[in-house]
């Protein structure tokens, strides 16, 4: 007998279909399982036999062939469990093919046949509808997060029992229906950090002003205690809102890494990614084995921190080339080429030298010129380049600390933001930020009076500025025109731009 249940792979953060064959012939009693599979769906034969036999049925003394096709595409994890189960029933006859028919599946099985929850949900939810199924059965702790997708139903069983029981429509199981996801939005509208925290640092919450404005990257650097990582904390909370289908992008990836909350899948704000130091290569890119999402995919659409990044790996920095520019990595590997998702703001911290006190007035550097001259040497210049603002954050007097008031606040930062990105949708088009401005798009809506070109061409000799440095100036004068609310890029708003791109230790 031969039975073919619908279930789907991981590429990416994009879900393929792939159809779980499954055939009893004579022969030695045992269970193969075919079609490039890793070892975690190698091992799924005994959790299928444990779960069956608690459930009820008895395998058959015969020998059993699954095939996972296409044979090409490798087949990663523990969500084939249950098609391989209810093929297995198929073949035995203990379920109509009809009952497979229209549905998709996956889900892990426990010993004693519950379903345990899985990654990936929400692009399985996604293909079935464009595929045209009329249900898609996920395990019932990732039941909300595939109800996220309208236009098919959902059902979450607890246990194969149960689940069987509905195909044989004994006991039909409803259709979630569709998550609300404003409950979670409307929770996370409150920031991290406010900017209200902030004293002094005027210069420093005016540049990350900027970054928010334009989705430009920003390095700071300055002594321990300056406040670097308090601004950091404090990005998210004046950048604009997701919409939904930038929430939909982020959640998606967070589903596919197995790190939604199944009381709460949805990512509704902008995400803050913070990886240690110490944090790899393919921790920080992604990749492995059976490629997954890293740092900078897990950042999408909000903001990566690097604090000390000299203290990172030099390999692992450099990998942040490819996607500070193009916004997606591509990660190649000898059986397959995935990519993911990965536009974010870096925001990186440093101090001024290894002890960190370099041009300290309080405490003196006990550093040596070769040890600081190494210590800068970290970061190459060509990533030094791709960011756009470098700004130096001093530390704050004792004075200062004690009798300034509380700063402005985030919520009045964000309504100045918001005006500057409006202007840059209607001028570049929806969704477009100036820091994304690139070619004929840069001429056209960043402008130069003969005074600007002036400013910059003398800037630019003076101080050996490079191709993409003149470019990354434009952008950032063009978004500190859009805060002032003028379409015309004035000398102030170069100015500006120039002493953002030479401030900072690392120039």
């Amino acid at each position: 007998m031969l039975a073919c249940v619908n279930t789907i792979a991981m590429e990416g953060v994009t879900a393929v279909p792939v159809e779980v064959e499954v055939d009893l012939s004579r022969g030695l009693p045992a269970l193969s399982v075919v079609g490039l599979a890793d070892e975690a769906v190698r091992e799924a034969k005994d959790r299928i036999r444990a779960a069956l036999k608690n459930s009820g049925f008895k395998l058959p003394t015969l020998r059993i062939t699954v095939n996972l096709a296409p044979a090409h595409l490798p087949k990663v994890g523990s969500a084939y469990d249950l098609p391989m189960a209810l093929g297995l029933l198929a073949a035995m006859e203990q379920l109509p093919d009809a009952a497979l028919r229209g549905r998709l599946f996956l889900g892990e099985l426990a010993l004693d046949g519950r379903l345990k929850p899985i990654a990936g949900s929400l692009p399985a939810a996604i293909h079935a509808r464009r595929a045209g199924f009329a249900e898609v059965i996920v395990p019932e702790a990732n039941g909300l997060e595939a109800a996220f997708v309208e236009g098919v139903r959902v059902v979450a069983p607890a246990t194969l029992s149960a689940l069987i029981r509905h195909l044989l429509n004994v006991e039909p199981l409803p259709a979630l229906p569709v998550t609300d996801w404003h409950r979670w939005v409307d929770e996370e509208k409150t920031p991290r950090r406010d900017l209200r925290e902030v004293k002094g640092q005027e210069h420093a919450r005016r540049a990350l002003e900027v970054v928010a404005a334009g989705g430009h990257n920003l390095l700071m650097s300055g002594p321990p205690g300056s406040g670097k990582t308090l601004l950091a904390q404090c990005l998210p909370g004046i950048l604009p809102p997701m919409t939904l289908d930038e929430a939909l992008e982020v959640t998606t990836i967070h589903s596919v890494a197995g790190r939604l909350d199944p009381l709460r899948p949805f990512v509704g704000s902008r995400p803050f990614r913070s990886p240690h130091h110490t944090a790899s290569q393919v921790a920080l890119i992604g990749g492995g084995g059976h490629p997954r999402p890293g740092e900078v995919s897990l950042a999408h659409r909000g903001v990566l921190f690097l604090d000390e990044i000299p203290e990172f790996g030099r390999t692992a920095l450099e990998v942040l080339r490819e996607p500070l520019e193009s916004g997606d990595v591509n990660i190649s590997r000898a059986l397959l080429s995935t990519r993911f998702p990965a536009s974010f703001q870096l925001v990186a911290a440093c101090n001024p030298c290894p002890c960190g006190y370099l041009g300290s007035p309080h405490r003196p550097c006990r550093c040596s010129p070769l040890r600081v001259e190494q210590y800068r040497s970290r970061l190459s210049g060509p990533l030094l380049d791709r960011i756009d603002l470098h700004v130096e954050v001093p530390a704050v007097p004792q004075e200062v600390l004690v009798a300034m008031a509380a700063g402005e606040s985030s919520e009045a930062v964000a309504e100045r933001v918001m005006a500057a990105r409006q202007r840059q949708s209607q001028r570049n088009g929806a969704g477009v930020n100036n820091a994304h401005l690139d070619g004929r798009a840069l001429e056209q809506n960043a402008p130069l009076t003969a005074d600007g070109r002036a400013l910059l061409l003398t800037a630019g000799q003076r101080l050996g500025f490079s191709a993409r440095s003149h470019n990354r100036i434009l952008k950032v004068a063009r978004t500190v025109a859009d805060l002032d609310g003028v379409d015309q890029i004035a000398t102030i708003h170069l100015a500006e731009a120039i002493q953002y791109r030479v401030g900072g230790v690392f120039v």
